[in-house]
């Protein structure tokens, strides 16, 4: 199993190295500059990929590029929902998910990656558009995640980040998988 997983009820004892290993992605780079290319990021890579293409998984047992724009799409959702509890509340706590639950109940191996891509650019847009009007000292507000402890609006921003590598990789795995 990958460090980038987040497998239900492991969660919290694997926490602190998935958190380096994202975070390692982001290395140097400017994390609002990572977050910023992740839509043009998203269509260029699925943007000659056929339906078809979009639901085969990478390999068995692991997602299709489908089922990761789908999550993509919900996790911006959840991360939207997180900063501004994190900006209106007083140390508010960050309820974790099991992402395969949410895969497998929310339906995504049937929703549209054209719908999941325009969802993402949307939220997107609304996350920047809020970052980028942040002082210092609400960059430093936190919450307490219920898997990965206390978190910072700044220290979620570079987590956000490398997740989005972390699945821009997984995208482009995908993709050379179908066309081979």
């Amino acid at each position: 199993m990958s460090i980038f997983t987040n497998a239900s009820g492991a969660a919290v004892d694997q926490a602190s190295a998935y958190i380096d290993a994202v975070l390692a992605l982001v290395g140097d780079r400017e994390p609002m500059e990572v977050l910023e290319e992740l839509p043009v990021a998203l269509a260029e890579i699925t943007r000659d990929m056929t339906g078809d293409q979009l639901r085969v998984p990478e390999a068995p047992g692991k997602w299709s590029a489908a089922v990761l724009l789908a999550h993509l799409a919900d996790s911006e959702l959840v991360w939207a929902l997180r900063l501004r509890m994190v900006l209106a509340e007083a140390d508010p706590v960050l309820t974790g998910y099991d992402q395969d639950r949410w895969v497998e109940h929310l339906g995504y191996r049937d929703r549209d990656p054209t719908v999941a891509l325009e969802e993402i650019e949307f939220l997107r847009r609304g996350n920047l558009r809020l970052l980028r009007s942040l002082s210092t000292e609400q960059l430093e507000r936190s919450g307490r995640h219920s898997e990965r402890g206390r978190e910072t609006v700044g220290h979620m921003v570079r987590l956000y980040a490398g997740h989005d590598l972390v699945h821009r990789k997984q995208l482009e795995r995908i993709r050379s998988s179908t066309q081979a």
